[in-house]
């Protein structure tokens, strides 16, 4: 780093330069983006879970004002349109694929979740479509729906696919069944447990939205859409549902007001307004309302898991043995079938030694929104099942609950670390991150503030989570014979222009992640360029190399190394018209604090003097280089990352009201490399956040009939400011050993490693009441109930609302 760019390097805290045009309100997301001739889309969707599409009428719709347009899947279908594709398949038990069914962008024949799209009208204004998406008729007979876990898996349950019996759509297993179960035979305790990972919606800032032109004169699309990874919406829509060749498909994501996961998949809309521009020969443009979000966004979580830990006389984990069902919802979303099984089961080592693990997941289809990933994707539901299941069996063998996860932990010498679910650890120190988090929250003074809320007459509780995840998903050849169909590497052009200033082309897609900033600080960092003097470019597919987009906290540990790889070429090269400039060997020359130096001497060239020379090469080595100095890089991770750390948390309980107050969260994360302090801790605190908000508050609930209760925010609850505490941020480093810049990754951190903290301190607090169990979220009905049962108090009867089973 050169004195130019001090404290602007990797370990500076740098103030995000995207967040000054967000505060200007000057930031241009798809909404935003009005077309010349721009018309307007409104979906009719279904209101049934489960129906029969008798006839559809259009034509009180058709002659309403305004009105361009009403398309079905009877269009859809005449036009050879594609249904949206799953992008992973996986292998049953039994070594037959998993069932596939199809999932047209407008319902043909029936409706299998309310919300299914039925049909799309097309007007010159938004109301106007509204208005008239409501004189659409459609001829409904009504089917029977199943909506929960336990009743779609159960005997005559209602069928969502025919080609699916009994609702299932793959049953999947992971390990070897026969040491765990050698080992629960020799075993001196097993403790077992249940647990429901509740279903939530992702509810990012800026719902879904999509724009598409079609351009008859260059026979072009252009999508503008809220997207995390445009070149694989591309790819989809290429490949396999709008059907045309790549090169005529441009897809944009312009500024994207968060995603968590959500903003990864190929959705129908997206295919429909290039389709309907064509047909009408001028934009279409569809945003959804907040509403229409909770009934088209892919959801998240929702798994039944009962599991055995089998312990010997000292307190050691000899085998874990796991059972899921996991909801998919109606159809197959884009990456669905991989959540529950390869990045759920694989996770379920955690930071433990443990010897042999087995696991088993069922798939289900229900008559729901389809499930998939949301902010931690898999590792969530495994982290919580995990440190529920040492916080019971802490309890059981009357053992100190961080003793028991000391005892268990994997040591430092042990790594490289193979776990007896495939992965295999590179390094960490699980330990360190757990003092440091004890120390945060002063665990050794717990006992005199139990003391005081008792006297004020709440109910203190603690509770701690060890938790570890799997980041940087990868490399492309294992997870393509896992059943993944695209790649999943990453890919940064660096253009150094004449003048010294760096534009950076990345694959990776920013929507909160602070990419401007983080990237700039790498190039910063290597090449010794202000960062006032370096330009981020993402999203649009057009200007980009391909890429595979963000989720999974993949964007610093693979799109990062993918840049600092092309940044690698571009200084090989620096050294090479440097070699000739300062008549000396290239071998002699070296690269430090943004000079090419002749080693040993003060002869030098600065890299803006360089970079001159590339792109005015009177004095040059023309005949050995090209003019020019930019370069391009791929990274293809050889394994993935991992985070981890512990999450300590405190919470009062009023034992009147049952209301759950969060007092004190202190967490430290090992996430590797830091590129940005003040970046990193804000994602820790939006992931507690979204995690909190999964442990207390937030449930998507449908009746057994498949209808959405929860589909509003005065039904659906988010954490508010007022319900979470100031956060205690730390981080102890073991660097990643296999990528170049060390980065482990911290977008999903809070939401994995809290939510079973959470739920551990609650229980700790109910413990003296006789309350051994509450299900997330803890809310203070919940709570209330959980208290009176344990009290044998009466409560009134609960309200039949379903749940997330």
């Amino acid at each position: 780093m050169s004195a130019a760019t001090a404290g602007e390097g990797i370990g500076a805290s740098v103030a995000r330069r995207e967040d000054r045009r967000f505060l200007l309100g000057k930031g241009r997301y798809t909404d935003d983006i009005v077309l010349p001739d721009q018309t307007w889309a409104v979906f009719v969707r279904s209101p049934h879970a489960h129906a029969a599409i008798r006839s559809i009428d259009a034509a009180r719709a058709l002659a309403a004002p305004g009105v361009l347009a009403v398309l079905t899947g009877a269009e859809v279908a005449a036009d050879d349109l594609g249904g949206i594709p799953c992008g992973w398949q996986i292998t049953n038990k039994d070594g037959s694929k998993m069932v596939e069914p199809p999932h047209p962008a407008l319902a043909q024949g029936k409706v299998r979740h309310a919300g299914d799209p039925v049909a799309m009208v097309i007007a010159e204004g938004r109301a106007q479509a509204k208005e008239a998406a409501k004189l659409v008729d459609v001829d409904y007979e009504p089917l029977p729906a199943v909506a929960h876990l336990r009743d779609a898996a159960s005997p005559g349950a209602a069928q969502v696919w025919d080609e699916a019996p009994g609702n299932v759509c793959f049953d999947w297993h992971l390990g070897d069944a026969g040491p765990v179960d050698a080992a629960f035979a020799a075993a001196d305790r097993v403790v077992a447990i249940d647990v429901v990972n509740n279903r939530i919606v992702p509810n990012a800032i800026e719902p879904r939205a999509a724009n598409g032109h079609f351009d008859p004169v260059d026979d072009r699309y252009t999508l503008y859409t809220t997207s995390q990874n445009p070149h694989l919406t591309r790819l989809l829509l290429g490949a396999f549902t709008l059907k045309v060749p790549e090169h005529k498909l441009r897809v944009v994501a312009p500024d994207v007001g968060g995603g968590f996961g959500s903003k990864i998949f190929h959705y129908a809309e997206e295919l429909l307004v290039l389709w309907a521009s064509r047909r009408v020969g001028r934009p279409v443009k569809w945003t959804a309302e907040r509403s229409e979000s909770f009934l088209s966004d892919a959801h998240g979580r929702d798994h039944l898991s009962h599991a055995e830990l089998a312990l010997d006389a000292g307190g050691k984990f000899l085998a874990l043995r796991v059972s899921t069902l996991a909801n998919l919802g109606a159809y197959l979303s884009t990456f669905a079938p991989a959540i529950p099984t390869y990045l759920y089961a694989t996770l379920l080592s955690g930071p433990y030694a443990i010897p042999a693990i087995y696991a088993e997941v069922k798939a289900i289809f229900t008559h729901t929104v389809p499930v998939d990933a949301v902010r931690g994707a898999g590792r969530p539901e495994a982290s919580y099942l995990l440190e529920r299941l040492v916080d019971k069996a802490a309890l059981a063998i009357g053992a100190d609950r961080v003793d028991l996860r000391r005892r268990n932990f994997i040591r430092p010498d042990q790594f490289p670390y193979q776990t007896a679910v495939a992965l295999q650890y590179d390094t960490g120190d699980y330990e360190a991150t757990l003092d440091l988090a004890l120390a945060a929250i002063d665990h050794a003074g717990l006992a005199e503030r139990k003391a005081a809320s008792q006297a004020r007459g709440k109910l203190r509780g603690f509770g701690i989570s060890t938790y570890l995840e799997a980041c940087g998903i990868a490399p492309s050849a294992l997870v393509g014979a896992l059943g993944a169909r695209a790649g999943l590497y990453e890919a940064a052009t660096v253009r150094v222009h004449p003048t010294g200033s760096v534009t950076v082309f990345t694959g990776s897609h920013s929507h909160g992640q602070g990419h401007e900033t983080t990237f700039a600080q790498l190039v910063a960092e290597q090449l010794g360029v202000p960062l006032a003097s370096v330009e981020v470019v993402h999203g649009d597919t057009d200007r980009i190399p391909f890429g595979m987009g963000t989720y999974g906290s993949r964007s610093a540990a693979v799109g990062g190394s993918a840049i600092v790889k092309a940044m690698d070429k571009i200084v090989e090269k620096g050294k090479k018209v440097a070699a000739h400039l300062l008549e000396a060997s290239v071998a002699d020359v070296e690269f430090a604090d943004g000079k090419f130096r002749v080693a040993g001497t003060d002869r030098e060239k600065t890299f803006g003097e360089v970079a001159f020379a590339a792109y005015v090469p009177h004095n040059y080595p023309i005949e050995t280089v090209e003019p020019g100095l930019e370069d391009s890089a791929f990274y293809d991770p050889k394994n993935f990352t991992f985070p981890a750390g512990c999450h300590a948390v405190e919470v009062e309980i009023d034992p009147e009201t049952g209301v759950v107050e969060v007092v004190d969260v202190a967490i430290a994360d090992d996430v590797g490399t830091v590129i940005n302090p003040m970046i990193v801790d804000g994602q820790a605190h939006g992931g507690l956040a979204h995690g909190i908000g999964q442990a207390l508050y937030e449930e998507c609930v449908y009746d057994a009939t498949g209808q959405l209760l929860s589909g509003s925010f005065m039904s659906y609850c988010m954490p508010r400011a007022a319900d979470l505490p100031m956060f205690r941020v730390g981080n102890h480093a073991t660097p990643c050993t296999h990528n170049p810049t060390g980065i482990k990754g911290v977008g999903e951190v809070g939401a994995i490693g809290v939510p079973p903290a959470v739920i551990n301190a609650v229980l700790d607090a109910l413990a003296p009441l006789g309350v051994a169990d509450i299900e997330m979220p803890a809310t203070p009905e919940k709570v209330w109930r959980a208290m009176a049962a344990a009290g044998a108090a009466s409560a009134p009867p609960r309200p039949s609302a379903g749940g997330a089973a």
